[in-house]
């Protein structure tokens, strides 16, 4: 009789076990983290990954419940973050030094484009390379690039301010001139130019080693929650190899419905001008996974910054401005090797 009652003792408390290892694994799974993740244009190829990432349940499998926040002309997401109404934001690394420089806490911890897709695009057969611009008379070029790339331009091809208008994020300028030159980002603007092909000078060609469409985040958020940043960063890269190698569809989907401007062509178009100009998957990342950052080139980057005068020693601490402690650890080489060989 004692035996028996030890034996049901023993089977009701494996069953205990059990419920409650079920209902731990339970309230796990269904534990999804909230962030708001704000992106710097409007939905487009350059974001696929990130929407990839949320159509395919990779970030609820991390445990993250993301919430897109769109960019555009008339919003200014970066302002979101600091405010603390992101979590967030894809950005480039000029404007990461920019917060430094303002004591602004934030850092940049993942760098999803390997180059600057930043170009300057001329009508076809004009000039011959960026320094031959100095012939051009319109140089069309954004205000905020005035304070990024174009004193590194200016300064290295010997081009001139007096050659500036301001680029207004509209065609028709540069259309109507033949001599006119105009600020592009080589997945966009030269894409949906149908009259022609333009001539396309891409600054990485030339020189500039800076990064784009980072990842930037307060720095309270590293220091008190690391997990989360690394659990973002990680499931963004496995969105990135299953958009680039694995079946589009839904993000697609996703794209075209927060921004109904986009179609499959031109979808199609700029994720082909990614991978040819490798982008994304390009570089280090073919060693230790997309997101890559090197210090090193980081530095090295800044350094021609400071020489065109845009920042001055002990201006910014770069320790504060970036860190690789999230990337460069070979997260997704596995699924692009797994998905290339389907």
């Amino acid at each position: 009789m004692k035996s028996r009652i030890k034996v049901a003792l023993k089977q009701l408390g494996l069953v205990l076990s059990l419920a409650v290892g079920l209902m731990g694994s339970s309230l796990k799974a269904g534990a999804q983290e909230e962030i708001a993740f704000a992106t710097n244009w409007k939905a487009q190829g350059g974001h696929a990954g990130f929407y990839q990432a949320l159509a395919d349940g990779t970030y609820k499998q991390y445990g993250l419940d993301v919430r897109i926040v769109q960019g555009g002309p008339q919003i200014n997401t970066r302002s979101l973050l600091s405010a603390g109404k992101v979590d967030f934001l894809l950005s480039v690394p000029q404007l990461a030094l920019e917060n430094s420089r303002q004591k602004i806490p934030t850092a940049m911890v993942a760098a999803f484009f390997q180059r600057d897709p930043t170009t300057l695009m001329a009508h076809p057969g004009k000039y011959k390379d960026l320094a031959d611009m100095r012939r051009a008379r319109t140089i069309y070029v954004a205000r905020a690039a005035q304070f990024t790339y174009w004193p590194w331009v200016k300064h290295k091809f010997g081009l001139s301010d007096d050659q500036v208008k301001a680029y207004s994020f509209t065609l028709a300028p540069f259309l109507a001139d033949p001599e006119a030159v105009q600020q592009a980002y080589a997945t966009a603007e030269p894409l949906y130019i149908d009259t022609f092909k333009p001539d396309v000078f891409l600054l990485a060609d030339y020189g500039w080693s800076g990064y784009s469409n980072i990842i930037e985040t307060r720095r309270e958020i590293i220091e008190k929650n690391p997990d989360l940043v690394q659990r973002f960063i990680d499931a963004s890269i496995i969105g990135w190899n299953n958009y680039l190698y694995g079946d589009r569809k839904q993000a697609n989907a996703l794209i075209k419905k927060d921004n109904p401007e986009m179609t499959d062509a031109k979808l199609d178009a700029e994720i082909a001008e990614i991978q040819r100009l490798g982008l994304v998957d390009g570089g280090d990342t073919l060693k230790v996974g997309l997101g890559a950052i090197d210090l090193k080139r980081f530095a090295s980057w800044f350094d021609d910054l400071m020489e065109v005068g845009l920042y001055k020693p002990g201006e910014v601490d770069l320790e504060t401005v970036v860190t690789d402690q999230f990337v460069n650890k070979g997260v997704g080489l596995d699924v692009r090797k797994r998905l290339e060989s389907q």
